[in-house]
């Protein structure tokens, strides 16, 4: 029988793979690389290589020594803050709290079930790709709700699971800038975009807005959904071949109790979502913000996970009353447990992922790199397309070493606004060029936050699986939305297309 003749894209996507493998458990390679930070950074600072910080003139920033008596005190005093303080472990632990319940009572199972029963098999990649990209709106919950869900989605159809895992991923990953609706993600980088562009101009910053990308992100959403879909479809999947894992999930038709505890639960979480409305939507609402924006800029954009952690809780509770799952509370306390025993691998991973990324803040590494960065963009004198395309290429490439959007946009904006003003490119648009770099490296990079918890999910079907291995899933993704995403951008600059409400391509004094 004649071999398949394998393609140079597939090659290239299994030597990723067979290196990414050779590194070590995730748990030891994060623990390997805060020990090399800690190295580096004592090299370095005895060089004295330093940067000015591009935010206040004159002020110089210094590599800190991590091996010196003070970097040592730091060291050991802040371990346990640097593991607690790890953006996702929080996040994680209470959302999976009322998943948990959700799923311990076969609510989730029976939603899935249903799904796939009366949704079109050929729309499900679209619609888990979709789902994925609008999760932005609830901040960084995306990543621990839909990426398991996918997954288990996939393997109800007789489809490889992890290829649910990675569309889904993709989608919550890679389409973090894309959305139907402005989140918290327009309103913390537009008011850092804003105060960049007051350094030149206080009256035009005066005049810019938050939902500057908005006509933008808005297209973006159908852009990532079809090449998601397509990528996950004629690329992953195949790749991915017939699932042989031990994880199977039969799909039955619901019965008249489980139908019953639907209705229920549905009922539960319509009245629970008008009662979170009405301490948002009304004047008094304590979680309504001030200000233009009341619902962007308030405490209901900070209690997203608690909020998303009840709407799966009490639809949960309703659904397991219902069906007789739950009889009292001792069984509530048993799945909740068993959920939170089963997130073991993820906090440990937690513990020395946290150590590895508050050393490299600490260290000022991560700052130096895109300070020394911005300057060589600067040094080329670039115009036009082709200089917004090469900023793409920094900002995606500084993205692999400074995993959070807003710290690398702080650092970024008052150097790259100002220099694209200079040159006749508004803020406006030097900001969606930076959310589209940022996106689309997001799910190749080992230091995103989120990254070890999908190792966690996606070692639920491969217990071999390892960072090569996710790395070389998620790299179509990742390189097909850093092209086709760059190329939407192109066309919007050729056609001189607002980016949003009064955001213009080009900026006049």
């Amino acid at each position: 029988m004649k071999k398949q003749k394998v393609g140079f894209f597939q090659r290239f996507l299994n030597v990723v793979e067979t290196a990414g493998n050779k590194l070590p458990h995730p748990v030891t390679l994060f623990a390997g690389l805060a020990l090399l930070v800690i190295i580096v950074s004592g090299i370095v600072s005895y060089f004295g290589v330093s940067a000015e910080h591009p935010g206040k003139p004159g002020e110089i920033i210094e590599v800190k020594n991590l091996m010196s008596g003070e970097g040592i005190k730091y060291i050991f005093t802040q371990m346990t803050s640097n593991f607690v303080g790890f953006a996702p472990l929080g996040v994680v632990l209470v959302t999976m709290l009322g998943i948990g319940l959700a799923e311990g009572t076969g609510l989730i199972s029976a939603l899935l079930r249903g799904f796939v029963l009366s949704v079109p098999k050929r729309l499900i990649t679209l619609g888990l790709v979709f789902a994925g990209v609008m999760s932005s709106v609830a901040s960084d919950a995306g990543y621990v709700v839909l990426p398991p869900l996918g997954a288990v989605i996939f393997a109800a159809i007789g489809r490889h699971p992890l290829a649910g895992l990675a569309a889904a991923f993709a989608g919550v990953s890679g389409g973090f800038s894309a959305n139907l609706f402005l989140s918290g993600t327009d309103a913390l980088l537009g008011e850092l975009t804003i105060s960049a562009a007051a350094i030149i101009d206080p009256a035009y910053a005066e005049g810019m807005n938050i939902a500057m990308n908005y006509y933008f992100i808005a297209i973006s959403v159908l852009v990532l959904t079809v090449v998601g879909a397509w990528v996950t479809e004629k690329i992953v999947e195949p790749r991915l071949g017939e699932y042989k894992g031990e994880f199977r999930e039969k799909i039955e038709k619901l019965n008249g109790v489980e139908k019953k505890g639907l209705v229920w639960a549905g009922v539960s979480l319509a009245i629970t979502s008008v009662l979170v409305a009405l301490l948002i939507l009304p004047e008094w609402g304590p979680l309504r913000g001030d200000g233009d924006m009341p619902i962007i800029r308030s405490p209901f954009m900070s209690s997203l996970v608690p909020i998303i952690a009840l709407l799966f809780f009490i639809p949960g509770l309703v659904y397991g009353r219902v069906t007789k799952e739950i009889r009292d509370d001792k069984d509530v306390a048993a799945m909740m447990s068993a959920t939170m025993a089963s997130m073991g691998m993820f906090i440990v991973l937690s513990f020395t992922a946290g150590q590895f990324v508050a050393f490299f803040s600490e260290s000022n590494m991560g700052l130096v790199i895109g300070v020394y960065g911005a300057e060589f963009l600067q040094s080329i004198n670039l115009t036009g397309i082709p200089l917004v395309l090469l900023f793409i290429l920094i900002a995606a490439f500084i993205n692999l070493f400074i995993g959070s959007a807003s710290a690398k946009w702080a650092m970024m904006a008052p150097v790259f606004v100002p220099i694209m003003m200079n040159l006749g490119y508004s803020p406006e648009l030097t900001q969606m060029a930076y959310r589209v770099a940022d996106s689309a490296t997001n799910i190749i990079s080992p230091l995103m936050t989120y990254f070890a918890i999908i190792i966690a999910f996606a070692q639920k079907y491969d217990r071999k699986m390892g960072i090569g291995t996710l790395v070389s899933v998620m790299f179509p993704y990742s390189m097909f939305f850093l092209v086709f995403w760059t190329l939407t951008l192109v066309v919007w600059m050729l056609f001189g297309i607002d980016l949003g409400p009064g955001s213009g391509i080009y900026y006049t004094k």
